[in-house]
This record gives structure tokens, C-alpha cells and sequence, in this order.
């Protein structure tokens, strides 16, 4: 527990909105250690960003966090109160959010963005605040940073704009860096380039990350743990290694199967998930993946499964891995060999 840096604990969070209530996240339980990096995946709607936004504390009306705990650094987020919370946030918790072009004031320059949490939480003055941040911009790869620190965000490319969002949350070294969704609307290269951007800050601040996400193939390669969420909850948790090889939930191995892989013959077609999320603001009485999946039981549409361990660190909440459940195998195709080269 020494190294326990955030423990989200039954968190759950709606929008009361004119039609009744959108149960957004329904109970959700996770935790990160110091310098760790945990993936968060899932389809869209699955409850991913606003988990994000409830442990930052940035959820608007009609938003509302109704229960749960968000410890970090042995205090509740969730209890603090908005002076309280402007303490911590860009701090000691930053965030990246998914559309750097709607989350950059376009009538700032880059410079004076970067130094608004520069000079807000530290000692320093307007001055070195501007070296601060053109020292930055240069960690994160943008060319010429004594002249760029004056362009306005529209003068960026996607992904430059991308990498000065990384630049404003790591402005003053953050214990933990949430990235929501970070190479969404980036090309390929691009994309590539970001994450090993957040690989090589990663190493060198030992800042622990959360990266929320919907394509495993980002996390593969960049994740200890994963935590796969889907209707509001999270379905299976693991190391890596074991969601990739070993998964537990037939959702979990829909995301494998649904994902491109460079091993499978030509032109052969992806494996889809039949179906449509659940309606969150009437979320099923049972496991919400059970009108989609393929092995439901009558059990699974009454009750919400309970988590089922396969070890202290990975585990899967699926009535498959009840004793009297009929024995499953879940082969994803996916083979450790397959990654060794």
C-alpha cells in the first residue's frame, strides 16, 4: 500500500438529464501505483472519460458523483471542495484531454497557456515561467520552442497541437497524468509518435499514467495493467500479459478478436461485436454485455456477476468462472510468439 498512489473505490456517477437518469459509471473499483501505467478500454459509451473526469473533479451539472471514494495521496477527491481541488488539479493530477483543437483557448498563445499552471503552482516569476516553458515545449519535440512559445494554437498542426497539450500537463511535474483518448483524430505516424512521446516522458519523470483508450493495440505496448470497462463497469482487470494472452470475459476477447493483427492472411475480416452497448439510463439488471455475448446464461440477464480471480491481480466479473458453469475456453488467436519479433 506504501506505493499506492490512487484507489478508486465503487465510484459511480450520473447525469440527471430531462429524460431520468444516465447511470454513466455504476460501481467502479481500481487502483495505480507510483510511476505505474494502467490502461482503461472499452467501446465508446462504455463509462471510460467520465471516470476520468469524476477522479479530476471536472464534471459539470448535470454531472454528479453519488458515491464512492477517489484516494489519492491518502485524501478523497471526491469530498474536497472546489478551492480544495484547484490545489491538486494540474498539480499534482493532470490531464490530456481527447481534442487538443477544443481544449486550447484559441485566443492565447501556446506560451501563455503553459504558463498559467506554471505560474499558478509554483514560485516562479513571468520570466523563468516562460523558460519553463519553452524548455517544455522542446521536451516534447517541438522545433524552434524560443519562437513557437508565440503561435496560437491554430498555427499548430494536430499533432504539434497534441504534444503542447502534453507540455501544459507536465508543465509542473504531476505525480499522475490521465491521457483521454490522445491520438484520436491523429494519422498513424503521428499516433506513434505521441505514444512513444508519453513512453519517453514517462521514463524520464516517473510520473504514474492512466491512458484511456479504446484500441488495445495502443496499450499493448505501453501498459502494466489493464482495465477493461464496459456499460458503466469495469468487466475484467489484469496485467498486460495476462488480458492479451489470458483473458477471463467474452468481452475482453471480442476487443482481441476485433483488432488488426499483421499475423492473419490477407484481406482476412475482422471479427466484429454483433450488437449495441446498453442504454445506460435503463442499464440491464444482469451483466450489461449479456444481450451481446455469445456464452449468456439465464443467469447472466438477473445478476450482475461477481469478480472471479485467477490471481491476486487478475480478475474478471463473468458467471463462466462460477463452478457450476459450463467450462469455456477463450482462444483470442493471439499467441505470445506472435509479439517476440
Amino acid at each position: 500500500m506504501g506505493n499506492r498512489l490512487l484507489d478508486v473505490k465503487n465510484l459511480k456517477t450520473s447525469f440527471n438529464t430531462h429524460l431520468g437518469e444516465v447511470q454513466a459509471v455504476r460501481g467502479v473499483s481500481f487502483h495505480v501505483d507510483k510511476g505505474e501505467v494502467l490502461g482503461i478500454v472499452g467501446e465508446s459509451g462504455s463509462g471510460k472519460s467520465v471516470t476520468a473526469m469524476s477522479v479530476m473533479k471536472l464534471l459539470q451539472y448535470p454531472g454528479k458523483i453519488k458515491t464512492g471514494e477517489i484516494i489519492f495521496k491518502d485524501n478523497d477527491i471526491a469530498k474536497m471542495s472546489d478551492k480544495e481541488i484547484l490545489e491538486v488539479r494540474g498539480a499534482q493530477i493532470a490531464m490530456i484531454f481527447q481534442d487538443p483543437m477544443t481544449s486550447l483557448n484559441p485566443v492565447y498563445t501556446i506560451g501563455n497557456q503553459i504558463m498559467e499552471g506554471i505560474l499558478k503552482h509554483t514560485n516562479l516569476n513571468k520570466k523563468e515561467a516562460r523558460i519553463k516553458a519553452i524548455e517544455m515545449l522542446k521536451k516534447v519535440g517541438i522545433p524552434a520552442p524560443e519562437k513557437r512559445i508565440d503561435n496560437y494554437p491554430h498555427e499548430f498542426s494536430g499533432g504539434m497541437r497534441q504534444r503542447a497539450m502534453i507540455a501544459i500537463a507536465l508543465a509542473c511535474e504531476p505525480d499522475l497524468l490521465i491521457a483521454d483518448e490522445p491520438t484520436t483524430a491523429l494519422d498513424v505516424t503521428i499516433q506513434a509518435q505521441i505514444m512513444t512521446l508519453l513512453k519517453d516522458l514517462k521514463t524520464k519523470t516517473n510520473a504514474a499514467i492512466i491512458l484511456i483508450t479504446h484500441d488495445l493495440g495502443v496499450v499493448a505496448d505501453v501498459c502494466q495493467r489493464i482495465a477493461v470497462m464496459y456499460g458503466g463497469l469495469v468487466m475484467e482487470q489484469g496485467y498486460a500479459e495476462d488480458i492479451f494472452y489470458k483473458p477471463m470475459h467474452p468481452y475482453t476477447m471480442g476487443l482481441l478478436k476485433s483488432i488488426p493483427r499483421m499475423d492473419l492472411e490477407e484481406k482476412s475480416r475482422l471479427i466484429p461485436i454483433d450488437g449495441t452497448p446498453p442504454d445506460l439510463l435503463k442499464p440491464p439488471k444482469g451483466c450489461p454485455f449479456a444481450a451481446r455475448c455469445p456464452y449468456t446464461m439465464k443467469i447472466c440477464l438477473e445478476k450482475v456477476p461477481p469478480f472471479y480471480k485467477e490471481s491476486e491481480n487478475h480478475y474478471a466479473a463473468c458467471w463462466l468462472h462460477d463452478e457450476d458453469a459450463p467450462k469455456v475456453e477463450f482462444d483470442t488467436g493471439v499467441r505470445r510468439e506472435d509479439t517476440n519479433d
